[in-house]
């Protein structure tokens, strides 16, 4: 059914009739479509599903165009991002056009659910704003870190889990919790692979979230278990380039010091919270969808 999603976001903007647009549009890479997977798991096959989950990726889809402009990423999963390829004005209003198209969309729906992404796109753009000003210098608060991630990635998939449940009829509040500890699990794995992957396996380069100024769990995990001699040098490596045996560096003290492996195990608990709830209301294809997220690779 994901062939469905995709014919429904190109027919969404091939009403805005500008084939500009939509040669710009079929640039863009596809990705998991994780957000669609989980309306059409929740929902089923349903026109309305499908139409909620398009927009819900265009959405998404917008949010990674401004997302790559304002990290000035020149790739996006393995190709040249839009702002490489065509500047940076045409990703921002490209980004626009999908969200505004997306949230025209959302006003053939129920308030309740129009509204429940409409905040979880707030909460993103929120959650984007801390990001940048949380790169500004290193940051070892893990509540600051914790709220950026929700607002920035697990707000809009737990927006989708609840939405899709509304549209079939089920209780919000438990596929809302599903999809909050998928959203911040999902982060804190994306932010593991960036230190452990290769370049060649994330499609972008290794530990760029570090040298472009982010602390991620791991290293917050990594900056409380060193001396303050191990600390300094984390620090002073923090938002710059880094050559191969800076990375050799932090990578071994994330070993030795199981920074790495603290942070996998928070992950592995939001997750086995969300399988259990799904297991509990019989999803089992919901539930190794979160199983399948921790245990991926890229």
């Amino acid at each position: 059914m994901l062939e469905a999603v995709e014919r429904q976001m190109r027919h969404y903007v091939a009403e805005l009739n500008n084939d500009i647009i939509m040669q710009l549009f079929e640039k863009l890479p596809k990705g998991k479509r994780l957000r669609a997977k989980l309306v059409l798991k929740v929902a089923g096959a349903r026109r309305e599903a499908v139409e909620l989950a398009a927009i819900i990726e265009m959405i998404h889809a917008a949010s990674l165009l401004h997302d790559d402009v304002i990290d000035d990423a020149r790739t996006r999963r393995g190709v040249a991002s839009m702002n490489a390829t065509e500047g940076s004005k045409q990703a921002i209003m490209m980004g626009d056009i999908l969200y505004s198209k997306g949230f025209e969309a959302l006003t053939g729906f129920s308030p309740k659910i129009a509204s429940a992404v409409a905040r979880a796109v707030t909460q993103l753009s929120i959650g984007e704003l801390m990001d940048v000003r949380l790169g500004e210098r290193f940051n070892p608060d893990l509540d600051a870190y914790r709220q950026m991630i929700y607002q920035k990635t697990a707000a809009l998939i737990e927006a989708t889990a609840a939405a899709a449940a509304l549209l079939a009829g089920r209780d919000e509040k438990i596929y809302a919790i599903y999809g909050r500890n998928l959203g911040i699990a999902f982060q804190i794995i994306d932010d593991i692979l960036d230190i452990t992957q290769t370049s060649e396996q994330l499609g972008k380069p290794a530990m760029h979230d570090f040298e472009e100024g982010k602390t991620t769990l791991p290293y917050i995990y990594l900056y409380e278990a060193l001396d303050e001699k191990g600390r300094e040098k984390l620090v002073s490596l923090h938002g710059k380039p880094l050559d191969e045996e800076e990375k050799g560096w932090i990578v071994t003290q994330m070993e030795e010091s199981g920074a790495l492996r603290k942070a996998y195990l928070y992950a592995r608990e939001l997750g086995e919270e969300a399988v259990a709830l799904m297991e509990g209301e019989g999803e089992e294809a919901l539930a190794q969808i979160v199983t399948a997220m921790i245990e991926r690779e890229y």
